[in-house]
């Protein structure tokens, strides 16, 4: 038993968490918590409820950021850039809410999908579908509620932002201003290497280890007339985001699908399925080759081009030796292509699943623009490409151990084993071996037993954990200047489009 003086104790400390959990809810669900109206005063602290169950679970998932005040909406970088779009007409600014919305059943149904059944029982809702039913009723019974309140308005308007994905306390502890410069220097170090890589592999010279091919599933492809077809039914769209069925966004990544010619001088370099096991990382099962794919979108004078990513994951990049800063668990190669509205391939970057290592590869459509100031990454360009025909597919070779692009080429036909789709989304919802499932991405967006030694020396340019690998819309991308890789602005701001 407690004494009287523990109690008090006790007392006093729950009421200073509790208010601090109110002070930490804004409007408009503070007001909706005091409400004389009972149905919008019990939904908000459903809300409440369900976010402190996320909280205290650690399954909080952040594919698109939650908006203070608005627990029913999640924004990210492209939503976040169309502001100023929905803001200017009253059709856009609904279908922008729509999408809003969008985002926020989608994150709250993989965190109600995460959560440990305990959890849910302490819910006392039901089971994962009637929880899925209730936040969508009480996300409807506010959002009316919001939506016909201009000071709700205003306020969502404020929030709608994605604040980046650098810390200024780390840069301005690490004197960022001073140590840039010798980071700047060793990023362009690795960028002489890669361009000398590019042109050494593009003279003839052997790979290091035998070239392993990885080719996308033999699938029905659109020839660009088709794609330029779907893609202008994106003009009736107030965001001008294309509207895809399932079939549609099946055959156009095949379309665009590259091969990956892998260097393999061992299972770390083979691709393959990320999977839970006793371990508290994932890991890759590379028995069925995986390529992982996702929908992107950036805006360029006034419209929308869609962009297609492809990723796939390697159990690891070995280290090389006791003080080798970048190897570690699980690696990856993201591949991205970003198409016209006439559905041509118009350029192509990639990164690693941690942000690192950024390239672009334009085509002869895109003119690069200078970066605004010296000293900064900006766009690193290590080649060009030819215009790709309809009956080509480009090849991205990739380097044995540290995954570093070894050369992009172009081919008509090519052998070798065959890869299979999976969706990026259900990488935030893998099954547990003992029942229940998890994301692989941690509230953070960072996954778990990835960390780099790299951190430890990188810290002052001010990204989270450098090195370790990450959710895609987390994705820091320059360690000198500001880059994401899901930067809305990121081909308008570097490249000029020819039509």
């Amino acid at each position: 038993m407690y004494d009287s003086k523990t109690t008090l104790r006790l007392l006093i400390l729950l009421m200073l968490l509790g208010s601090a959990s109110c002070a930490s809810i804004q409007a408009p669900q503070r007001e909706h918590l005091a409400s004389a109206n009972g149905q919008l005063a019990r939904c908000a602290d459903w809300f409440r409820a369900l976010d402190s169950a996320v909280a205290q679970s650690g399954v909080a998932d952040i594919a698109a950021r939650r908006m203070a005040g608005f627990p029913y909406l999640r924004i990210d970088r492209f939503l976040a850039a169309m502001k100023s779009v929905a803001t200017s007409d009253p059709r856009a600014w609904q279908a922008w809410v729509d999408e809003l919305r969008v985002r926020g059943v989608d994150g709250r149904q993989v965190e109600i999908e995460n959560l440990p059944s305990a959890q849910i029982a302490g819910l006392a809702a039901g089971d994962r579908e009637a929880l899925v039913m209730r936040t969508q009723e009480c996300a409807e019974q506010l959002m009316a509620a919001d939506l016909s309140n201009e000071m709700a308005i205003a306020a969502l308007e404020r929030r709608a932002f994605v604040a980046d994905d650098y810390s200024s306390l780390k840069r301005g502890l690490g004197l960022y201003e001073f140590t840039r410069l010798p980071f700047y220097s060793g990023v362009q170090g690795w960028q002489d290497s890669a361009v000398q890589t590019l042109d050494r592999a593009r003279r003839g010279d052997h790979p290091a280890a035998q070239l392993q091919r990885y080719l996308p599933p033999d699938l029905p492809v659109y020839n660009r007339r088709e794609v330029r077809e779907i893609l202008a039914r994106a003009a009736d769209h107030p965001l001008g985001l294309p509207q895809l069925s399932a079939a549609e966004r099946e055959r156009l990544f095949a379309t665009y699908a590259p091969v990956f010619a892998i260097e393999t001088g061992g299972d770390f370099d083979r691709i393959g399925r990320l999977f839970w096991s006793s371990a508290v990382s994932p890991q890759v099962d590379t028995s069925q080759p995986m390529v992982y794919r996702r929908l992107g979108y950036v805006r360029y004078a006034s419209r929308t081009l869609l962009q297609l990513v492809y990723i796939a994951w390697f159990p690891e990049r070995p280290r090389q030796g006791s003080f080798d800063l970048l190897g570690g668990h699980l690696d990856g190669i993201v591949w991205r292509v970003t198409l016209a509205p006439d559905g041509d391939p118009v350029l192509f970057d990639s990164i690693h699943p941690c942000g690192c290592y950024h390239m672009f590869f334009p085509t002869p459509r895109l003119e690069p623009i200078p970066p605004p100031q010296p000293g900064i990454e900006w766009a690193f360009i290590p080649a060009t490409l030819p215009a790709i025909a309809e009956s080509e597919r480009l090849i991205v070779e990739v380097q044995t151990g540290s995954h570093y692009l070894r050369n992009v080429s172009t081919t008509k036909a090519s052998i070798g084993a065959t890869y299979e789709f999976a969706d990026y989304h259900e990488l935030r919802s893998l099954p547990l071996p003992q029942g229940g499932s998890r994301s692989v991405f941690g509230p953070d967006g960072l996954i778990a037993g990835t960390e780099r030694g790299e951190r430890f020396l990188f810290w002052p340019m001010g990204i989270a954990s450098p090195g370790a690998m990450r959710q895609a819309g987390t994705q820091a991308t320059a360690f000198v200047g500001r880059r994401h890789f899901d930067d809305a602005d990121i081909v308008e701001k570097r490249f000029r489009l020819r039509y």
